[in-house]
């Protein structure tokens, strides 16, 4: 896009609209170096990533971009194998916090569908190393003792020289103290020095370091402490080269990484900038336009961003549409109008938001050229006419199909009558071209030209007669019309000076009056207008009326159901009870019989309710999420047998697990939660097990239990036993295997407390040893 164009919109000054939303330096940068692009990709995926940026700030409002610097000059030091100093450090440092701080923000974020910005995060490099390696500088520049050894022993040295002499400044504190001006200790060229009377200055032997303006006070370093303080000098240029070793290596270690780093920085300054596009619209209401694929445009309620309560227009350049002629006086808006579209497309190409209502449509044009203003050049000796016709001689060389056009007073400075025809001779040179323009004009001869030539449709701003004054409306479709008759009969003049003067301009009154119906028409169109606007908030209104009370039926509706769970509860609770009743009462006998036992669970399965649809329960629901697995949850790996801990979960839904010294990404089928295993693993308070009815033909004298969760594992158990008892075998086997540990546990606790069991063990060693039971009933 020609630069000249750029700046007769005053482009730069739309872009200051947005630095106040931005963090960074980079993107600082970026938006200083924005200029319009005709390659639709490109708009397209400035507006994708900006609605993806929405996306992120609805779900997470809270995302932040921290501050950084430029670091471009940095890494580039680090190309040239320079080392860098502590504030260059700092920078890189904060660089990599930041990256640290997006890649885990991404790696969180949830119920978010990006398109675009899934690529920025994605190329973000995250070097949690080289980001430990530079926590031995902490923010305020302090290069820290655990930076190296040598520095932390270097450092311990000169504190124990100081500790040293402090002491020794005490003591003389306290035992020279008559001989002193002050009962301190001063410091005077970098040395801890006595304040020392004048008349005492040779009692105390040491280096004199200053004497007081008025010579009663001399300051002097007692030779008690001058070697340990040359020690402690000695130690802070150690101290000091040390720290220089350290920045090269920290420089050393950063250098492989140079581009990684920069590149994060991009990314971070772009992901700036985007957060300050929609920050932008979301503040001055603008929106996101379409991008037509015929260059067509439609902008709705369009305001120039410049200009503080612009006036709302509708502007629409369809595909059939190759100008627009916009007629009628000064001071009504024609020029600003002519601005507004010319920025509303930079602004579009360069990838912002516009300040127009969803729904707007933009075009894409390779260049827009524009001859707006007064460009008299009195270097040139040029006349205002020759200015303005040495830029469109130049416009019209230049221009294809693909350019916009934008001209301002078209043929003014000359003969109106001149004038108006070389008007008319450019706008159909244009039109043949099928070259898009929007022009200005005083000159009634293209109102003609608008209505009668295909292609060209004219427009006017509307003016109140009654105020005198610009509304600054546009009224496309009607032809603007000369005022000066109503607005001298207003102010006064007399009428039989206005109808001379109206007979003296010949003025085609049947075209006025055409005018003058069509601005009616378009007046009452927009009032119609406005009262359907009014509709749509009224019913916008009523929808949130109804939203609102949705959500209170709903949150009652809750609240029922939360009183149905408590009586539910209750009912369950009643029936603990009389399950309890029931136990005591077979505890009670001494002798049981195994056919008093299955009728005594009969009874207790009729305590149950009839089953009901749970699916939906919000309880239920919680509760399994609860169960769910989370980062930081230690696991069992099935296949292995091994513990682990899970680290990260992926976005395919696998996690990511750390078993021993070894990273495994695994599914959740692959794996068991140690935790529910152990929750599932404690009896529960009033229990109770169902027997369950074998479906086989016979007898089972095998019960396989490897591969069952804990509580299908109990509860087929216990029907087996019920089976074996009613069928009177003396012996049988239990399969459950080795695994955790915790089925085979809770078998031999069923088998111990099971009154009717004689006796049980391991199996022998080639029938399954420790991962099998067999149990022998009494006679």
């Amino acid at each position: 896009m020609n630069k000249k164009i750029l700046d007769i919109l005053e482009f730069d000054k739309v872009k200051q609209l947005f630095e106040p939303y931005l963090q960074t330096e980079q993107g600082e940068m970026e938006l200083a170096t924005l200029t319009p692009t005709d390659k639709r990709e490109s708009i397209e995926t400035a507006f994708m990533e900006l609605e993806d940026m929405e996306q992120i700030l609805l779900e997470e409002p809270r995302f932040a971009v921290s501050t950084i610097q430029d670091v471009r000059p940095v890494a580039k030091r680090l190309e040239m194998e320079a080392s860098l100093n502590i504030d260059e450090l700092l920078a890189l440092k904060a660089v990599l916090r930041v990256t640290h701080e997006l890649k885990d923000f991404y790696d969180n974020l949830e119920n978010v569908r990006l398109e675009r910005l899934n690529r920025l995060f994605d190329n973000l490099v995250d070097l949690p190393r080289l980001q430990g390696g530079l926590q031995a500088i902490n923010e305020g520049g302090f290069v820290e003792s655990f930076a190296s050894e040598k520095l932390a022993k270097i450092r311990r040295r000169i504190q124990e020289n100081e500790h040293q002499v402090r002491e020794i400044l005490q003591d003389l504190l306290k035992s020279k103290a008559d001989m002193l001006a002050d009962a301190v200790i001063a410091s005077r060229n970098g040395r801890n020095v006595l304040p020392v009377k004048n008349t005492y200055r040779n009692r105390i032997a040491g280096v004199v370091h200053d004497i007081s303006a008025s010579g009663n006070t001399v300051y002097i370093e007692p030779r008690a402490v001058v070697n340990l303080n040359e020690e402690i000098a000695n130690h802070r240029a150690d101290e000091r080269y040390e720290i220089i070793q350290i920045l090269e290596e920290l420089s050393d270690t950063l250098r492989p990484h140079a581009a990684e780093i920069a590149n994060n920085a991009w990314i971070i300054g772009h992901l700036d900038l985007i957060k300050a596009k929609y920050r932008f619209m979301r503040d001055c209401k603008a929106v996101v336009p379409e991008v037509s694929s015929n260059r067509s445009v439609q902008l709705l309620q369009l305001r120039h961003p410049l200009i503080e309560n612009a006036v709302a227009n509708d502007l629409h350049f369809t595909e059939d549409l190759t100008e627009i002629v916009i007629t009628g006086p000064n001071t009504g808006g024609k020029t600003i109008m002519l601005k507004t579209l010319g920025l509303a497309q930079i602004m579009a190409q360069s990838g912002l938001p516009i300040l127009a209502d969803p729904g707007s449509r933009v075009g894409i044009f390779s260049q827009v050229f524009a001859d707006i203003g007064d460009e008299q050049s009195i270097e040139q000796s040029l006349s205002t006419f020759s200015s303005h016709m040495t830029n469109i001689v130049s416009i019209l060389h230049q221009v294809d199909t693909a350019s916009l056009i934008l001209l301002d007073e078209l043929g003014a400075g000359t003969d109106p009558q001149e004038g108006a025809g070389l008007a008319i001779a450019i706008l159909e040179d244009l039109r043949l071209r099928g070259i898009k323009t929007m022009a200005t004009t005083h000159y009634p001869e293209l109102k003609a030209y608008g209505i009668e030539t295909a292609g060209v449709q004219n427009a006017s701003m509307e003016f109140d007669t009654a105020s005198l004054r610009p509304t600054y409306r546009f009224m496309q479709g009607v032809p603007g019309r000369s005022n000066a008759f109503e607005i001298a009969r207003r102010l006064g003049l007399s009428e039989t000076i206005i109808q001379d003067a109206m007979k003296m301009t010949n003025t085609d009154n049947d075209v006025n009056q055409i005018i003058e119906k069509l601005e009616a028409q378009t007046l009452e169109s927009r009032k119609r207008l406005d009262t359907i606007q009014e509709v749509e908030q009224e019913n916008l209104k009523f929808n949130r009326a109804l939203r609102k009370l949705y959500n209170e039926l709903t949150r009652e509706r809750e609240t029922e159901l939360n009183k149905a769970r408590e009586e539910a509860k209750e009912i369950v609770d009643m029936a603990l009870s009389e399950s309890d009743r029931i136990l005591q009462g077979l505890h009670a006998k001494s002798q049981l019989k195994p056919h008093e036992i299955i009728e005594a669970k009969a009874q207790l399965k009729k305590l149950a309710p009839e089953t009901v649809d749970l699916s939906k329960n919000m309880v239920l629901k919680k509760a399994k999420k609860a169960r769910a697995p989370k980062v930081g949850d230690e696991i069992l790996v099935i296949s292995y047998g091994q513990r682990g801990t899970l680290v990260k979960q992926l976005k395919d839904g696998r996690w990511e697990a750390q078993v021993g010294l070894i990273k495994m990404t695994l599914e959740e089928k692959e794996f068991n939660l140690i935790k529910a295993e152990k929750e599932a693993a404690q009896p529960k308070k009033h229990q109770v097990n169902v027997v369950k009815r074998s479906n086989t033909s016979g007898p089972r004298a095998r019960l396989d239990l490897r591969g069952k969760r804990y509580e299908e594992a109990m509860q087929e158990l216990d029907g087996f036993i019920d089976q074996a008892l009613l069928n009177n075998m003396a012996q049988v086997d239990i399969i459950h295997g080795i695994g955790t540990g915790v089925i085979r546990e809770g078998v031999t606790k069923y088998l111990r407390r099971n009154k009717h069991v004689k006796s049980f063990e391991y199996a022998p060693q080639n029938a399954g040893g420790s991962g099998a039971t067999i149990v022998t009933f009494k006679g």
